[in-house]
């Protein structure tokens, strides 16, 4: 008897009015959410899209199968904006014509020099060496002069080997 009673209380509240409120909020709170899904997808997919085709391929990609479909869109849309990737590109080609102009300055005043010059003609700060043969500059790094084969003198270097080399004694007998 327990169990009818609770079978006919449980078959009246779902034949009630109160169900009826319930279910159509809930379903109509349902239809809201997969709507603002769909709503999402599509700006979205304009943002990271530029053909108008494939931005209604993604919308419908994010509407057809409710809920599951703006999943798919989630692992298949584009990594970054439109406008960030434009950025990038301008930011890459703004470097590289800044490598392409590039400018040379005096390490120590900042102020604009020539590849050719050995100093600064403002702060007079040494540059580049000159070959001693024929007077062109020199990188740092070059072991002979390319103009005249001329080999190039490298500073002279403080040689500290000896003093590691030496035993203790042999410091203290020296």
């Amino acid at each position: 008897m327990a169990h009818d009673q609770l079978i006919a209380s449980t078959f009246g509240f779902f034949s009630s009015g109160t169900w009826t409120i319930v279910r159509n909020v809930g379903v109509l709170l349902v239809l809201v959410f997969w709507i603002a899904i769909a709503v999402w997808v599509y700006k979205d997919a304009r943002r990271r899209i530029e053909d108008p085709w494939l931005v209604v391929m993604a919308t419908l990609i994010g509407l057809i199968p409710p809920f599951i479909g703006a999943l798919v869109y989630l692992l298949l849309r584009p990594p970054e904006y439109l406008e960030e990737a434009r950025e990038r590109e301008l930011e890459i080609r703004a470097m590289e014509d800044r490598l392409a102009t590039r400018n040379l300055h005096c390490p120590v005043c900042r102020a604009q020099v020539e590849a050719n010059f050995l100093v600064c003609p403002v702060c007079t700060t040494k540059l580049k060496q000159a070959c001693v043969n024929c007077k062109q500059p020199l990188e740092a790094l070059w072991q002979i002069c390319p103009y005249c084969e001329t080999p190039v003198d490298s500073p002279t270097a403080v040689h500290l080997a000896d003093s590691w080399e030496d035993t203790p004694e042999q410091r203290r007998a020296g």
